[in-house]
Parts: structure tokens; C-alpha cells; sequence
């Protein structure tokens, strides 16, 4: 009991700690005069992730890599086929063609890096540090290009820091970010430690345990972010905020997670999830390249996918 407990304060505690840490963020940046092209590229990206960060290096640090791993699959996994998935069903996602061709690209190359250092396991932190400059590249070479060019791909940032809602007065601002800051930091040792308790006392794989509850409750910003972009009818923001949450996650949170301590991934992600990772990626990118959105029906299709691997993942226990 106890345990549940553990984990539902702790999801509580990371949804709406990821929520004001992002609106913070945003808010300071604003005050500051910070390009909304950058908060949008950066802090918005990070912000939303900052729960899969903060568990996957809790976690790590716990000595338990089955969580930390499974927490970056199974998120990008659930933003693509759960997530965007109902933001579709919701109204049909937009997919900017500039921004598509180049976060698409950035998307892909993070992941198959990701599945790289995966299948080198145990990863060194060589390698992470590797992933990370391929993060750092990214927000560098688009921020470039954005801010030369003013295409729409750099308008679609500057959207994503709009949406933030972020507060105007700097003290709020602060007070959102710092406080927002902490329940990340406390949600994300209460899931994890809740999470390690439940697989020991019913005998489930940390790995599972990890793919599924750890990793649906981190992606709750990503979720809210994407239910009230489709709400506004503002698809190509959610669209632009799942990519660049699984780019931040596949680069930036396994980088960090291998410069720990060598990452030494379960068999089971590496014959299984990390593959039907990079199949609901391939999906996503086949969707928005050909159609330039993700309509009702795919949004549909990809909920009973994820469905799908769900009871799959629950009949492996």
C-alpha cells in the first residue's frame, strides 16, 4: 500500500512539477528577452523531459538501469502511439514540411544513436557523452538555421513558447520554476522508489515496470501540452513538441544516464522494446511525410498499437 502510495504521489508530484517548471522556465526566459525561437527550441523541450531526466538518473543512481532504461523507451514509445495518438483523435495533427524534414531527420538520427549505445551495453560514458553532443548539435544547428532563414520551422518554436502559458510577472515566474523544480526532483525518487518496491513484492521485471508505469507517468507534461495544443487547434505545436521531447529523451536523457555509470540494459528491451521503439518512430515519420498530418484514423490506429503492446507487455510478466 504504501508503495502505491509512493507512486501516485510521485506522478502526481512530476506531472505538476514538470508543468510549472516549463511555465517558469519560459516566464524568466521572457523577462530576460530570450529569443522565443530559443525558449521554444530549448527550454520548452527540456522542460517537458525534465521528468524522464530526473527519473532515469534517480534511478541510475539507485542502481537499478532496468527503470532508467526502461522509463526513455517506454516514454518515447507512449509519445508517439499514446499521446500523439489521442491528440489526433482529438483533431488531426499538422505537420510543418521545413520543420518535419528537419526534426524528422534529427528524430531518426537520435534514435538509431540511442539503440546504438543500447546494443553496446553496458554503454560507457563515452558514449553518453557522444549522445549528448548530438543533442547539443541539434539545438545548435537549428537555432542557426531558424534564426537565418525565419522559416516556419523557427515560427513553430517560437508557437511551442507561446503555448507554454507562461506567467508575465518574474516572481511568479521564479516561484513556478523553483517550486516546479523541486517536485520533479521529490516525484521523481517517489515513483522510482515506489516503482522497486511493487517489482519486488509481485515479482515483476523492473524492465516492465519501468516501459510502462514510470514511463506513462513521466510523459503526463508532454500529454497535457498535447491535449490542450489539439484543443486550440494548434496540431502542429503538439506535433513539434513530441519530437522534440523523444529527441531530448533519446539523446540528452540516455546520454546523461551512460555518463553516471556504464548503463547495462536488461536482455529484454534489447530483444524486444527497443525495437517497437524505432517501429512507432518509422510509423510516426511515414504518417507526417505522407500525409503532412496525422489524421483521426492513424491517431486511432496508433492508440490500438499501444494498446496492443500494453496487454503484450502485461502477458510477459
Amino acid at each position: 500500500m504504501i508503495s502505491i502510495l509512493l507512486i501516485l504521489g510521485g506522478l502526481i508530484l512530476l506531472a505538476f512539477g514538470g508543468d510549472g517548471l516549463v511555465r517558469g522556465a519560459v516566464g524568466i526566459a521572457n523577462r530576460l528577452k530570450l529569443s522565443p525561437m530559443f525558449v521554444g527550441l530549448v527550454l520548452v523541450g527540456f522542460g517537458t523531459s525534465a521528468p524522464e531526466l530526473a527519473t532515469s538518473l534517480h534511478a541510475q543512481f539507485a542502481g537499478s538501469p532496468d527503470v532508467a532504461v526502461g522509463n526513455v523507451v517506454g516514454s518515447n514509445t507512449a509519445n508517439i502511439l499514446l499521446i500523439l495518438g489521442v491528440g489526433a483523435v482529438i483533431r488531426p495533427i499538422l505537420a510543418v514540411r521545413e520543420a518535419l524534414l528537419r526534426d524528422g531527420l534529427a528524430l531518426s538520427i537520435a534514435t538509431a544513436a540511442a539503440i546504438a549505445l543500447l546494443l553496446y551495453s553496458p554503454a560507457p560514458p563515452l558514449w553518453g557523452a557522444g549522445l549528448i553532443a548530438v543533442l547539443l548539435a541539434y539545438i545548435g544547428l537549428s537555432y542557426f538555421l531558424d534564426r537565418k532563414r525565419g522559416n516556419k520551422a523557427g515560427a513553430l518554436h517560437e508557437a511551442e513558447a507561446v503555448s507554454a502559458g507562461a506567467p508575465e510577472n518574474i516572481w511568479i515566474s521564479s516561484a513556478f520554476f523553483f517550486g516546479g523544480l523541486i517536485g520533479v526532483l521529490v516525484g521523481a525518487r517517489l515513483l522510482v522508489d515506489g516503482a522497486i518496491d511493487v517489482a519486488t513484492a509481485f515479482g515483476i521485471p523492473e524492465a516492465v515496470i519501468g516501459l510502462t508505469i514510470v514511463a506513462v507517468g513521466t510523459s503526463l507534461p508532454e500529454l497535457a501540452a498535447t491535449i490542450a495544443a489539439a484543443l486550440r487547434r494548434q496540431g502542429d505545436v503538439a506535433f513539434g513538441n513530441v519530437i522534440g521531447s523523444n529527441i531530448f529523451n533519446a539523446a540528452g536523457i540516455l546520454g546523461a544516464a551512460a555518463l553516471v555509470r556504464p548503463l547495462d540494459v536488461p536482455a529484454r528491451i534489447l530483444g524486444e522494446d527497443i525495437w517497437v521503439m524505432l517501429a512507432a518512430t518509422a510509423i510516426l515519420l511515414v504518417f507526417a511525410f505522407t500525409g503532412q498530418r496525422v489524421d483521426r484514423r492513424e491517431g486511432a490506429l496508433l492508440l490500438a498499437l499501444y494498446a496492443g503492446y500494453i496487454m503484450w507487455l502485461a502477458g510477459s510478466v
